[in-house]
């Protein structure tokens, strides 16, 4: 589906009327920009297009407020891995999000909900016209017209967990003649959460969707997807014994295993590997691209790999959350960690030595720092690369960028928007919430043994090389020892007995920063926080620690009950008076 995503998009577009629409009353069921009308599309080949068309919008087309495939606005930028970085003024309505100070005249707001449901209209259209074509003289073969419509259902259901990860309360969007005479698809009320809703479209698409991909592209849902999804589902409920029975369906399926490497999962040269259960794809040519719409924003803005804005720059926190004991294992309770050394403020000619301490090795393939080898590109020289460091602290994040290795794969402009797809669903995922569960079963043993595999990957991975001596970058020449790996890199299973599993409160911690290191800048961080109900006291204790090293939060307050969720776009409640907005925002 890769290659075939730019092949189709542009026979699509051919038999396509373009449009570009502002929004009115009837948003929700107008076809989408870009979309097909007409008899022309109750075809198989119409029906397949408008399919694609579907897949296209899973990223959404906003950088930063929709941003729905990465999430890093909402679930990054908002929790206590990352700042919006860049310069203090740049994105000012970022810096809303990042404070917890959102309005809801806010732009971010109306852009996630027009990426939200543009992708929900995008799919709804494919029903319709496959519903359409199906009585039609030449109607697509039963089996297949079962999975598009299992396909079509996935991404319905994609698209408003998308939108109620952000809203809370949200209209649940169907087609017309799924709703019969009760109302229009307008008057739909934003009543619920929209998890039945949710629960019954992923149902289908795992009773209708088979275990290997469709038309073996790779890029679309299978049965293994849509289980996947609404096991995540379930968990954002604490339903675990529903997520339970679908992740042991995934993990007993011996369908998937975790890669040797954990960089594999960033890799533009081992995309859709053994690991990815759902891959967003992205593609790039002479002409055109599909890219994820972070790759160019979150890049560097100087250096050798400056191709991009300088956003979403990782936190000291995230940082020293990788810090490990002599014994190679996490430090679990933030207060027990030492402060590791950075080099805020201190310019790049000037003399910095990055910390000696004992570090869990996926810190360097997540985080861009000083004195370490940046994917290729060259050693970080600190400041100098950053756009503005007192405003977005030292680092840079990794996982977003092609190394240099790479760089000859996007045949686009010089590499701002990259090939790189996105691991939407892998199976580090699937085994990290089944520890969860298990924890909450108080089965510890075997919620530390399911951590210990996605230790023992870290362990066996190949680790970033070449060790810096050089302590300054003041123009003189960079020595660097390639033969020795980068930093003091340190990492265990944790061993039968292990205090850390030897209560369900320990064990809780362990799991949950397990899942922040496996899967940290990811967009999944503030989501997780809120499901466990633990948000306000440690997004509060970050506030405190942040401000000692960057000004940017001070006087910020995170309200658990007031900003857990943000508020619906003003412009859609001007316009539809059945949407009522969150009573923190009223």
């Amino acid at each position: 589906m890769k290659k075939k995503l730019n092949i189709l998009l542009i026979a699509f577009t051919l038999i396509s009327l373009l449009s570009m629409q502002s929004c009115n009353e009837d948003y929700l069921v107008q076809e989408p920009p870009g979309s097909a009308a007409g008899s022309v599309m109750e075809s198989p080949e119409g029906v397949e297009a408008l399919l694609i068309g579907s897949y296209s919008t899973l990223q959404g087309f906003g950088r930063f407020g929709g941003a729905m495939a990465t999430d890093w606005t909402y679930g990054g930028g908002a929790s206590d891995d990352a700042y919006k970085g860049t310069s203090t003024g740049d994105q000012n309505n970022f810096n809303a999000v990042e404070r917890y100070e959102v309005l809801p005249t806010n732009a971010y707001m109306a852009e996630r909900w027009r990426d939200s449901y543009n992708g929900v209209a995008r799919s709804n259209q494919v029903l319709t016209f496959l519903w359409a074509t199906q009585e039609g003289d030449n109607p697509i073969p039963e089996s297949r017209a079962s999975q598009i419509e299992a396909e079509a259902k996935f991404l319905r259901a994609w698209f408003h967990f998308k939108a109620t990860r952000v809203f809370e309360k949200i209209p649940y969007v169907i087609t017309p003649s799924e709703l019969g005479e009760e109302m229009l698809p307008e008057e739909i009320p934003n009543d619920s959460e929209g998890w039945d809703e949710i629960e019954n479209d992923l149902q289908f698409a795992i009773d209708n969707l088979p275990e290997s991909k469709p038309l073996d592209d790779p890029g679309r849902a299978s049965k293994f997807s849509a289980m996947a999804v609404k096991a995540h589902a379930h968990l954002y409920q604490n339903e675990y014994s529903e997520a339970k029975g679908l992740l042991d369906q995934i993990i007993n399926s011996g369908n998937f295993q975790l890669v040797d490497n954990y960089n594999d999962n960033f890799n533009m040269t081992t995309e859709n590997n053994e690991e990815s259960i759902f891959e967003i794809q992205a593609a790039t040519s002479g002409a055109n691209h599909s890219a994820m719409l972070l790759a160019g924003p979150t890049m560097h803005q100087s250096g050798p790999a400056g191709l991009g804005w300088g956003f979403y720059q990782p936190s000291q926190n995230l940082f020293e959350a990788f810090q490990v004991t002599e014994d190679g294992l996490p430090v679990l309770d933030v207060e027990n960690r030492v402060a590791l050394s950075h080099d805020m403020g201190i310019p790049s000619s000037a003399e910095f030595v990055p910390t000696d301490h004992p570090l869990d090795p996926r810190v360097d393939w997540t985080i861009s720092r000083r004195g370490i080898d940046f994917l290729g590109w060259g050693i970080s020289e600190g400041m100098s690369w950053i756009r503005q460091q007192d405003n977005g602290g030292p680092y840079m994040t990794k996982k977003f960028m092609q190394s240099n290795e790479n760089q000859s794969l996007n045949s686009y402009g010089r590499g701002f928007d990259n090939g790189k797809n996105f691991r939407a669903y892998r199976y580090g995922h699937i085994l990290l919430w089944r520890a969860e569960i298990a924890v909450e079963e108080n089965d510890l043993d075997y919620a530390r043994q399911l951590v210990n595999m996605i230790r023992e990957r870290a362990k066996g991975s190949k680790v970033v090389m070449g060790k810096v001596s050089t302590t300054k970058f003041d123009g003189s020449p960079i020595v660097v020892d390639w033969e020795q790996p980068a930093a003091n890199y340190k990492i265990e299973p944790y061993p039968a007995g292990a205090a850390a599993f030897s209560s369900q409160e320990l064990a809780r911690k362990a799991v949950r920063l397990e899942q922040r290191l496996e899967f940290a800048t990811e967009g999944m961080r503030f989501f997780d926080l809120r499901r466990w109900g633990i948000d306000g006291d440690v997004l509060n204790k970050y506030i405190a620690q942040d401000v000692k090293f960057r000004s940017f939060l001070t006087g910020a307050v995170y309200n658990p009950t007031e900003d857990d969720y943000w508020p619906l776009p003003q412009a859609q409640l001007d316009l539809q008076d059945v949407l009522k907005q969150d009573e923190a925002y009223e």
